[in-house]
Protein backbone atom coordinates (compact mmCIF):
# COMPACT_ATOMS: atom_id res chain seq x y z
CA UNK A 1 0.00 0.00 0.00
CA UNK A 2 1.11 3.55 -0.70
CA UNK A 3 0.06 5.13 2.57
CA UNK A 4 -2.62 4.58 5.22
CA UNK A 5 -4.64 7.02 7.31
CA UNK A 6 -6.51 6.32 10.53
CA UNK A 7 -9.20 8.32 12.30
CA UNK A 8 -11.00 8.22 15.63
CA UNK A 9 -14.16 10.30 15.36
CA UNK A 10 -16.16 11.49 18.34
CA UNK A 11 -18.94 13.99 18.81
CA UNK A 12 -16.75 17.05 19.22
CA UNK A 13 -13.35 16.10 17.84
CA UNK A 14 -11.94 13.93 15.08
CA UNK A 15 -8.40 12.63 15.50
CA UNK A 16 -6.42 11.72 12.40
CA UNK A 17 -2.96 10.27 11.84
CA UNK A 18 -0.86 8.51 9.25
CA UNK A 19 -0.18 4.83 9.94
CA UNK A 20 3.33 3.96 8.85
CA UNK A 21 5.76 1.28 10.07
CA UNK A 22 3.08 0.11 12.53
CA UNK A 23 3.12 3.48 14.28
CA UNK A 24 1.11 6.68 14.39
CA UNK A 25 2.61 9.71 12.72
CA UNK A 26 1.47 13.32 12.47
CA UNK A 27 -1.51 13.14 14.84
CA UNK A 28 -3.88 16.08 14.44
CA UNK A 29 -7.17 16.85 16.20
CA UNK A 30 -9.88 18.71 14.27
CA UNK A 31 -13.26 19.99 15.47
CA UNK A 32 -16.15 18.21 13.73
CA UNK A 33 -18.18 21.45 13.82
CA UNK A 34 -15.64 23.08 11.48
CA UNK A 35 -16.36 20.72 8.57
CA UNK A 36 -19.53 19.60 6.77
CA UNK A 37 -18.31 16.00 6.66
CA UNK A 38 -15.36 13.66 7.18
CA UNK A 39 -14.21 14.02 3.55
CA UNK A 40 -13.55 17.73 4.00
CA UNK A 41 -11.86 17.18 7.37
CA UNK A 42 -9.54 14.51 5.97
CA UNK A 43 -8.78 16.65 2.92
CA UNK A 44 -7.78 19.48 5.27
CA UNK A 45 -5.63 17.08 7.29
CA UNK A 46 -3.85 15.82 4.17
CA UNK A 47 -3.28 19.39 3.00
CA UNK A 48 -1.71 20.25 6.36
CA UNK A 49 0.67 17.31 5.90
CA UNK A 50 1.57 18.42 2.39
CA UNK A 51 -0.14 15.40 0.83
CA UNK A 52 -2.41 15.55 -2.25
CA UNK A 53 -5.64 13.65 -2.69
CA UNK A 54 -4.81 10.16 -3.83
CA UNK A 55 -1.67 9.94 -1.70
CA UNK A 56 -3.52 7.75 0.79
CA UNK A 57 -4.50 4.28 -0.38
CA UNK A 58 -6.41 3.02 2.68
CA UNK A 59 -8.40 4.61 5.50
CA UNK A 60 -9.72 3.12 8.75
CA UNK A 61 -12.20 5.18 10.76
CA UNK A 62 -13.25 4.31 14.31
CA UNK A 63 -16.86 5.43 14.63
CA UNK A 64 -19.14 5.58 17.65
CA UNK A 65 -22.03 3.19 17.10
CA UNK A 66 -22.78 -0.09 15.33
CA UNK A 67 -21.07 -0.20 11.95
CA UNK A 68 -22.60 -2.15 9.05
CA UNK A 69 -23.39 -1.58 5.40
CA UNK A 70 -22.22 1.25 3.16
CA UNK A 71 -23.91 4.15 4.97
CA UNK A 72 -23.01 5.34 8.45
CA UNK A 73 -24.61 8.23 10.32
CA UNK A 74 -22.81 9.47 13.39
CA UNK A 75 -25.10 9.60 16.41
CA UNK A 76 -23.25 12.42 18.18
CA UNK A 77 -22.44 14.84 15.35
CA UNK A 78 -23.81 15.92 11.96
CA UNK A 79 -21.41 13.84 9.85
CA UNK A 80 -22.34 10.88 7.65
CA UNK A 81 -20.34 8.54 5.44
CA UNK A 82 -21.53 6.99 2.19
CA UNK A 83 -18.82 4.56 1.13
CA UNK A 84 -18.69 5.13 -2.64
CA UNK A 85 -18.88 8.92 -2.39
CA UNK A 86 -16.25 8.98 0.38
CA UNK A 87 -13.77 6.87 -1.59
CA UNK A 88 -14.31 8.90 -4.75
CA UNK A 89 -13.88 12.24 -3.00
CA UNK A 90 -10.59 11.24 -1.38
CA UNK A 91 -9.36 9.00 -4.21
CA UNK A 92 -8.83 6.01 -1.94
CA UNK A 93 -9.21 2.33 -2.70
CA UNK A 94 -9.89 0.84 0.74
CA UNK A 95 -12.21 2.14 3.48
CA UNK A 96 -12.62 0.22 6.72
CA UNK A 97 -15.09 1.43 9.35
CA UNK A 98 -15.09 -0.16 12.79
CA UNK A 99 -16.79 0.50 16.09
CA UNK A 100 -14.84 3.00 18.17
CA UNK A 101 -14.56 0.73 21.18
CA UNK A 102 -13.38 -2.13 18.99
CA UNK A 103 -10.57 0.20 17.94
CA UNK A 104 -9.94 1.02 21.61
CA UNK A 105 -9.66 -2.69 22.42
CA UNK A 106 -7.23 -3.34 19.55
CA UNK A 107 -5.16 -0.43 20.82
CA UNK A 108 -4.42 -2.44 23.96
CA UNK A 109 -2.28 -4.79 21.86
CA UNK A 110 0.24 -2.01 21.13
CA UNK A 111 0.65 -0.33 24.50
CA UNK A 112 4.20 0.81 25.23
CA UNK A 113 6.11 1.07 28.47
CA UNK A 114 4.69 3.91 30.54
CA UNK A 115 1.24 3.79 28.92
CA UNK A 116 -0.47 1.77 31.64
CA UNK A 117 -0.49 1.67 35.44
CA UNK A 118 -0.94 -1.51 37.44
CA UNK A 119 -4.12 -1.57 39.50
CA UNK A 120 -4.13 -5.24 40.52
CA UNK A 121 -1.07 -7.49 40.27
CA UNK A 122 -1.17 -10.78 38.42
CA UNK A 123 -0.17 -12.57 35.25
CA UNK A 124 -2.32 -12.72 32.14
CA UNK A 125 -3.07 -16.29 31.04
CA UNK A 126 -2.13 -17.01 27.44
CA UNK A 127 -5.01 -18.02 25.22
CA UNK A 128 -7.66 -16.52 27.48
CA UNK A 129 -9.76 -13.45 26.63
CA UNK A 130 -8.99 -10.01 28.05
CA UNK A 131 -11.60 -7.49 29.14
CA UNK A 132 -11.41 -3.89 27.95
CA UNK A 133 -13.72 -1.50 29.78
CA UNK A 134 -13.72 2.25 29.38
CA UNK A 135 -15.67 5.07 31.00
CA UNK A 136 -15.96 8.13 28.79
CA UNK A 137 -19.01 9.68 27.15
CA UNK A 138 -20.55 6.27 27.82
CA UNK A 139 -19.28 2.96 29.17
CA UNK A 140 -17.63 0.77 26.56
CA UNK A 141 -17.06 -2.94 27.12
CA UNK A 142 -15.24 -5.27 24.74
CA UNK A 143 -13.56 -8.64 24.69
CA UNK A 144 -10.10 -9.04 23.16
CA UNK A 145 -8.99 -12.45 21.88
CA UNK A 146 -5.56 -13.41 20.58
CA UNK A 147 -5.72 -15.79 17.61
CA UNK A 148 -3.28 -18.57 16.82
CA UNK A 149 -1.92 -16.74 13.77
CA UNK A 150 -0.90 -13.74 15.87
CA UNK A 151 -3.90 -11.62 14.85
CA UNK A 152 -6.46 -10.18 17.24
CA UNK A 153 -10.22 -10.47 17.38
CA UNK A 154 -12.50 -8.06 19.22
CA UNK A 155 -15.97 -9.15 20.30
CA UNK A 156 -17.93 -5.90 20.72
CA UNK A 157 -20.94 -5.81 22.98
CA UNK A 158 -23.22 -3.51 24.90
CA UNK A 159 -21.92 -4.29 28.37
CA UNK A 160 -22.26 -0.69 29.44
CA UNK A 161 -26.02 -1.15 29.46
CA UNK A 162 -26.17 -3.99 31.97
CA UNK A 163 -27.99 -3.36 35.24
CA UNK A 164 -25.92 -1.51 37.83
CA UNK A 165 -24.95 -4.12 40.49
CA UNK A 166 -25.55 -3.58 44.19
CA UNK A 167 -23.03 -4.96 46.66
CA UNK A 168 -23.65 -3.14 49.96
CA UNK A 169 -26.47 -1.49 51.95
CA UNK A 170 -25.08 1.95 51.02
CA UNK A 171 -25.14 1.05 47.34
CA UNK A 172 -28.70 -0.21 47.70
CA UNK A 173 -29.74 3.16 49.11
CA UNK A 174 -27.94 5.01 46.32
CA UNK A 175 -29.52 2.69 43.74
CA UNK A 176 -32.97 3.59 45.07
CA UNK A 177 -32.25 7.30 44.64
CA UNK A 178 -30.89 6.73 41.14
CA UNK A 179 -33.95 4.64 40.28
CA UNK A 180 -36.23 7.43 41.43
CA UNK A 181 -34.32 9.89 39.24
CA UNK A 182 -33.65 7.72 36.18
CA UNK A 183 -35.98 4.75 36.17
CA UNK A 184 -34.00 1.75 34.92
CA UNK A 185 -30.43 2.12 36.22
CA UNK A 186 -27.66 0.97 33.86
CA UNK A 187 -23.99 0.71 34.67
CA UNK A 188 -23.37 3.51 32.17
CA UNK A 189 -25.70 5.80 34.12
CA UNK A 190 -23.01 5.98 36.82
CA UNK A 191 -19.82 4.86 35.09
CA UNK A 192 -19.34 7.65 32.55
CA UNK A 193 -18.61 11.35 32.52
CA UNK A 194 -22.24 12.33 32.98
CA UNK A 195 -22.62 9.37 35.33
CA UNK A 196 -20.12 10.96 37.69
CA UNK A 197 -22.49 13.92 37.93
CA UNK A 198 -25.52 11.65 38.40
CA UNK A 199 -23.74 9.84 41.22
CA UNK A 200 -22.81 13.14 42.86
CA UNK A 201 -26.44 14.29 42.77
CA UNK A 202 -27.63 10.96 44.19
CA UNK A 203 -25.18 11.16 47.09
CA UNK A 204 -26.19 14.76 47.80
CA UNK A 205 -29.86 13.75 47.80
CA UNK A 206 -29.31 10.73 50.03
CA UNK A 207 -27.16 12.62 52.55
CA UNK A 208 -29.15 15.87 52.45
CA UNK A 209 -26.23 17.93 51.16
CA UNK A 210 -26.44 20.93 48.81
CA UNK A 211 -25.34 20.38 45.20
CA UNK A 212 -22.39 22.72 44.70
CA UNK A 213 -20.84 21.25 41.54
CA UNK A 214 -22.44 21.06 38.11
CA UNK A 215 -19.84 19.33 35.93
CA UNK A 216 -17.87 16.06 36.14
CA UNK A 217 -14.61 18.03 35.89
CA UNK A 218 -15.55 20.14 38.91
CA UNK A 219 -16.39 17.02 40.94
CA UNK A 220 -13.08 15.38 40.05
CA UNK A 221 -11.13 18.54 40.89
CA UNK A 222 -12.93 18.95 44.21
CA UNK A 223 -12.34 15.32 45.14
CA UNK A 224 -8.64 15.60 44.37
CA UNK A 225 -8.50 18.83 46.41
CA UNK A 226 -9.79 16.99 49.46
CA UNK A 227 -13.48 17.90 49.54
CA UNK A 228 -15.07 14.99 51.46
CA UNK A 229 -18.33 14.70 49.53
CA UNK A 230 -16.65 14.84 46.11
CA UNK A 231 -14.14 12.33 47.43
CA UNK A 232 -17.03 10.00 48.26
CA UNK A 233 -18.19 10.28 44.66
CA UNK A 234 -14.81 9.25 43.27
CA UNK A 235 -14.59 6.39 45.75
CA UNK A 236 -18.07 5.06 44.97
CA UNK A 237 -17.45 5.44 41.24
CA UNK A 238 -14.30 3.33 41.63
CA UNK A 239 -16.07 0.67 43.67
CA UNK A 240 -18.92 0.37 41.18
CA UNK A 241 -16.45 0.12 38.31
CA UNK A 242 -14.79 -2.72 40.20
CA UNK A 243 -18.08 -4.58 40.59
CA UNK A 244 -18.98 -4.20 36.91
CA UNK A 245 -15.50 -5.22 35.75
CA UNK A 246 -15.50 -8.24 38.03
CA UNK A 247 -18.91 -9.33 36.77
CA UNK A 248 -17.64 -9.15 33.21
CA UNK A 249 -14.56 -11.22 34.06
CA UNK A 250 -16.78 -13.96 35.49
CA UNK A 251 -19.06 -13.87 32.45
CA UNK A 252 -16.26 -13.92 29.87
CA UNK A 253 -13.68 -15.99 31.70
CA UNK A 254 -11.38 -13.03 31.08
CA UNK A 255 -8.24 -14.35 32.73
CA UNK A 256 -6.18 -12.61 30.05
CA UNK A 257 -6.33 -9.42 32.10
CA UNK A 258 -8.43 -6.29 32.40
CA UNK A 259 -7.69 -2.95 30.73
CA UNK A 260 -9.42 0.13 32.13
CA UNK A 261 -9.52 2.64 29.30
CA UNK A 262 -11.50 5.80 28.54
CA UNK A 263 -11.01 9.42 29.51
CA UNK A 264 -12.68 9.57 32.93
CA UNK A 265 -10.56 7.51 35.33
CA UNK A 266 -7.11 8.87 34.31
CA UNK A 267 -8.27 12.29 35.53
CA UNK A 268 -8.10 10.98 39.11
CA UNK A 269 -5.65 8.12 38.56
CA UNK A 270 -3.81 8.42 41.89
CA UNK A 271 -7.08 8.47 43.84
CA UNK A 272 -8.36 5.52 41.81
CA UNK A 273 -5.27 3.40 42.51
CA UNK A 274 -5.81 3.92 46.25
CA UNK A 275 -9.58 3.27 46.09
CA UNK A 276 -11.71 0.25 46.86
CA UNK A 277 -11.76 -0.83 43.21
CA UNK A 278 -9.67 -3.95 43.83
CA UNK A 279 -11.81 -5.08 46.77
CA UNK A 280 -15.04 -4.61 44.83
CA UNK A 281 -13.53 -6.25 41.76
CA UNK A 282 -12.92 -9.50 43.63
CA UNK A 283 -15.96 -9.34 45.95
CA UNK A 284 -17.84 -12.25 44.37
CA UNK A 285 -18.77 -14.45 47.31
CA UNK A 286 -17.93 -18.10 46.71
CA UNK A 287 -16.27 -17.18 43.39
CA UNK A 288 -14.00 -14.47 44.78
CA UNK A 289 -11.00 -16.77 44.35
CA UNK A 290 -11.59 -16.77 40.57
CA UNK A 291 -10.48 -13.13 40.42
CA UNK A 292 -7.20 -13.80 42.25
CA UNK A 293 -4.15 -13.23 40.11
CA UNK A 294 -5.95 -11.52 37.24
CA UNK A 295 -3.95 -8.40 36.33
CA UNK A 296 -5.76 -5.10 35.97
CA UNK A 297 -4.21 -2.05 34.29
CA UNK A 298 -5.27 1.57 33.98
CA UNK A 299 -4.49 2.74 30.46
CA UNK A 300 -2.90 6.17 30.18
CA UNK A 301 -1.97 6.09 26.46
CA UNK A 302 -2.97 9.26 24.64
CA UNK A 303 -4.40 7.81 21.40
CA UNK A 304 -5.27 4.11 21.89
CA UNK A 305 -8.28 4.36 19.56
CA UNK A 306 -6.15 5.68 16.72
CA UNK A 307 -3.57 2.96 17.30
CA UNK A 308 -6.30 0.34 17.31
CA UNK A 309 -7.62 1.65 14.00
CA UNK A 310 -4.12 1.16 12.63
CA UNK A 311 -4.04 -2.42 13.91
CA UNK A 312 -7.44 -3.09 12.31
CA UNK A 313 -6.27 -1.64 9.00
CA UNK A 314 -3.09 -3.66 9.10
CA UNK A 315 -4.97 -6.86 9.81
CA UNK A 316 -7.51 -6.20 7.06
CA UNK A 317 -5.25 -5.02 4.26
CA UNK A 318 -1.68 -5.49 5.40
CA UNK A 319 -1.12 -1.74 5.70
CA UNK A 320 2.25 -0.84 7.18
Amino acid sequence: MKLALVGDIGGTNARFALWRDEQLQAVQVLATADFPGPEQAIAAYLHAQGLPLGAVDAVCLACAGPVSGDLFRFTNNHWRIERAAFCAALQIEHLLMINDFSAMALGMTRLRDGERLQVCPGEAQAGRPALVIGAGTGLGVGTLLGLEDGRWLVLPGEGGHVDLPVGSPREAELWQVLHQQLGHVRAEDVLSGNGLLALYRAICTLDGQPQVHSTPAAISAAGLAGEPLAGQVLEQFSRWLGRVAGNNVLTLGARGGVYIAGGVVPRFAERFLASGFAKSFSDKGCMSHYLDGIPVWLVTAEYPGLTGAGVALQQAYGAD
